[in-house]
């Protein structure tokens, strides 16, 4: 299997993040990819290339231009007006409810109106790390239009919390989103995204809402007690033309094995069968994992192993775009166990 990867990504390094009411060290960071790259060496097999290069011209495919204007500009904004000893961040929102929908002209306002959480800051280096992971994508979806029938794109940042106009959850451009409308694009009738990150794919659902012809299915934590809190239900089927295209499978949290997860996979898997998909893409989040440090799931290594198996019964062109994960020392082989699951059955 090809494996698209560029060291670009490693120019976003944000500081800190916001945890339990303290400034933390942010748990995305460069060492993420380090050692899922590491692993993929150790197990052989697997080919690293570089992405082919792209316009931003893709990002307005499902974000809208102000916002990817507004992602170019921030750092110097920011600069500009505070230097550069701090990532810039935001620390006041708008309310769906009572506050006005109107770009600020201050960069302050800006990144409150862009942002849903505070754990989304922009260094100066950033734009470009998120243009290469956007690459990565895209690369990978070139690649099963062009015949391979498995492709990894080991994108970081991640992307799958990134609304049409909205950054959070480490998130900033949707890679994920973005492969699945260049399928679309390049002629794919029906794409199917399956996001089996511990955290609802809110972004990508976002994205696709009201389509018919890209079916989103998610396992993650039940939002009444897990990040992203206000959307991820099992109601919430789609709208208009989408409406029945939009699945959702909350799990317990703190409870969720295999025995748990197993059968939400087997529910999830039919569905996108049944779709009719002629191309997979798998937001691939690794954050499941029974010792991750902010997610409540407990699958384990030999689960990896089997929920590539059966993903790769679908036999369907599947592309793997990489979301969370921070366990750091257990990452990587974790990956490469869905990987190598995937492989073993889809040949």
């Amino acid at each position: 299997m090809k494996v698209i990867y560029t060291d670009k990504q490693r120019l976003h390094r944000v500081k800190y993040e916001f945890l339990s009411g303290e400034p933390t060290p942010c748990f995305e960071k460069p060492e993420r990819a380090d050692m899922v790259l590491n692993a993929l060496n150790q197990h052989g097999g697997f080919d690293v290339v570089e992405p082919k290069t792209y316009s931003t011209e893709p990002m307005t495919w499902v974000h809208t231009q102000d916002y990817v204007d507004f992602l170019q500009s921030a750092w110097s904004e920011w600069e500009a007006r505070y230097g550069d000893e701090h990532d810039a961040s935001p620390y006041c929102f708008v309310s769906p409810r009572y506050l006005r929908h109107r770009i600020p002209k201050d960069i302050e306002g800006k990144l409150g109106y862009y942002s849903f959480d505070m754990t989304a800051a922009i260094t100066k280096t950033s734009f470009t790390a998120i243009h290469g992971a956007m690459e990565c994508a895209l690369t990978g979806a070139d690649m099963l239009m062009s015949g391979e029938t498995a492709a990894f794109a080991l994108c970081r940042p991640p992307g799958h919390h990134a609304a049409p106009d909205l950054m959070g959850g480490y998130c900033y451009i949707n890679n994920a989103a973005i492969a699945a409308e260049s399928l679309r694009r390049q002629g794919k009738q029906k794409v199917a995204i399956l996001d089996i990150d511990y955290h609802h794919g809110n972004g990508t659902q976002s994205i696709f809402y009201d389509r018919d012809d890209v079916l989103f299915v998610s396992i993650h934590g039940d939002p009444d007690y897990d990040y992203p809190h206000y959307i991820g239900f099992d109601d919430e089927c789609g709208e208009g033309k989408g409406e029945g295209f939009n699945l959702n499978l909350p799990l317990p949290q703190g409870k969720t094995d295999w025995s748990l997860y197993g059968p939400a996979l087997t529910t999830a898997l039919a569905k996108i069968a049944e779709f009719g998909a002629e191309a997979l893409v798998i937001s691939l989040g690794m954050d499941t994992y029974e010792h991750d440090p902010i997610s409540f799931f407990k699958l384990n290594r030999r689960d990896y192993q089997q929920m590539g198996e059966q993903i790769g019964g679908l036999k369907l062109p599947t592309l793997f775009v990489f979301e969370g994960g921070y366990a750091v020392d257990d990452l990587g082989h974790n990956t490469v166990a869905v990987l190598d699951g995937f492989q073993r059955v889809h040949g």
